[in-house]
């Protein structure tokens, strides 16, 4: 806001003020926040109806797992080192080329552990990893 000296002259004000223009527009965006996410929801869709399928056994992932302890499952039997679960994993490859496997690790083991089980995963052919997480 600019003051001008008082003149003899009353000479009128050119300078806009935008207090109002502003206030408008602080409106006009809180109303656009509040209407937008409104919008995406309406969309009212009918799914159509499929007969129940049973899930495929063959295609299941291999579950690959690491207690807090170290201590490495495969598919819930217990592994005892590296050496033996390469071995299983590759009897696993060998019987199908295209098996998954899904890791999962207790936040407790360390980094150096998982790795070493990520590599003999690698090491056995199996390139389809999945890594498991609990939501909370």
């Amino acid at each position: 806001m600019a003051f001008k000296p008082q003149a003899e002259e009353e000479s009128a004000m050119s300078e806009i003020n935008v207090t109002p223009l502003v206030d408008v527009m602080l409106v006009l965006v809180i109303i656009l926040l509040v209407t937008a996410p409104l919008l995406t929801q309406s969309v009212q869709v009918k799914l159509p109806k499929t007969t129940q399928t049973i899930a495929d056994t063959q295609a299941q992932p291999l579950q690959l797992g690491i207690d807090a302890q170290g201590a490495i499952t495969l598919n819930k039997n217990p592994i005892s080192d590296l050496a033996t679960l390469e071995a299983a994993l590759k009897s696993e490859f060998a019987k199908d080329p295209e098996v998954n496997v899904s890791f999962y690790g207790d936040e407790a083991v360390t980094y150096g552990k998982v790795l070493k089980v990520i590599a003999t995963i690698s090491h056995a052919g199996i390139s389809k990893i999945g890594f498991e997480s609990i939501e909370q």
